[in-house]
């Protein structure tokens, strides 16, 4: 079987410039999924450019840190910060919270059915979900979510963890190197979640990017993109968009960068695309056709 590649922009439905990216980069044949925030303050405008391009595969981005919910705030209270209304702000702060046995997986599932409904109640064919900052890294967060998953019908979930033949590229520092390598060690539970490794639920052999975000540019797109090996499926995350007014008034880390990784993306991935034995493009509803795509590890 040949290479098959995801190229997934989070953060859809954070501002109308990411929106506006985001349509721009899949018509250029750039981007084939993204996956989109239920409260994201542009939802409704990122409905619109999902409904005008069914060939672009939308997933839930399922916001748990960093953001507001969308269930009611009483009936999730362990999720949310010192307001009572807000999820905690810092992803520090959550994880903290989870590992101390602080956060009820049950709320963590009630606020991941109600994301994802949002988005099927606005006729959005959810393909899969994926998290904000990765959460689902830790298995009192996959567990919850994959139980979600089934509620709603989803079939598909990010395989959060980065394989080594991009992760030990040199776009990555030391830092971001060591945490993943100890990240790296949550691998193996998530693999044993049972709708994994019953086939349950799809998924990839691994995302592609992680160690580069606020590092994606052409060179290191490039790097990426030459060392996929000749077969398997593997997502590419990445977070394009327009730094403008709007996102001025986001809180996020990703501000300058998101113009540099969508020209990264318009001027790489085209001519990837025309070379010969390169990656087949596809999104993560693609992955209900494939055999044995639910058991990748």
């Amino acid at each position: 079987m040949a290479c098959r590649l995801i190229i997934n922009a989070d953060d859809f439905g954070l501002t109308l410039g990411v929106n506006r990216a985001i349509g721009q980069l899949h018509k250029a044949t750039a981007l084939t999924s993204a996956t989109l925030m239920a409260t994201g303050q542009a939802f409704e405008d990122a409905v619109v450019i999902a409904k005008s391009n069914p060939s672009l595969g939308i997933g839930c981005h399922v916001v748990l840190t960093d953001g507001v919910p969308v269930s009611r705030p009483e009936s999730i209270p362990t999720l949310l910060g010192s307001d009572g209304k807000s999820f905690r702000p810092s992803l520090i702060a959550f994880i903290n919270a989870l590992l101390r046995g602080k956060i009820n997986e049950g709320e963590i599932e009630r606020e991941a059915v109600a994301q994802i409904r949002k988005l099927q109640n606005a006729g959005i064919d959810v393909t899969h979900v994926d998290t904000h900052k990765h959460t689902h890294l830790f298995p009192a967060v996959a567990r919850p979510l994959l139980r979600a998953l089934d509620r709603t019908g989803v079939t598909s979930i990010r395989n959060p963890f980065e394989p080594p033949f991009t992760q030990k590229l040199a776009h990555a520092r030391f830092k971001r190197h060591l945490q993943l390598s100890l990240l790296n060690r949550l691998k193996p539970a998530f693999n044993q979640q049972r709708e994994i490794h019953d086939n349950l639920i799809a998924t990839t052999d691994g995302t592609v990017g992680v160690s580069a975000t606020g590092n994606l540019n052409s060179d290191t797109l490039s790097q990426i993109l030459a060392v996929l090996p000749d077969t398997g499926i593997f997502e590419l995350v990445c977070h394009p968009g327009y730094n403008d007014a709007d996102l001025d008034r986001i809180t996020t880390r990703l501000r300058a960068h998101r113009e540099i990784e969508m020209h990264a993306l318009l001027s790489v991935v085209p001519l990837r695309n025309a070379q010969p034995n390169a990656p087949e493009l596809i999104h993560y509803g693609s992955l209900r056709l494939l055999p044995h795509a639910g058991n990748r590890h």
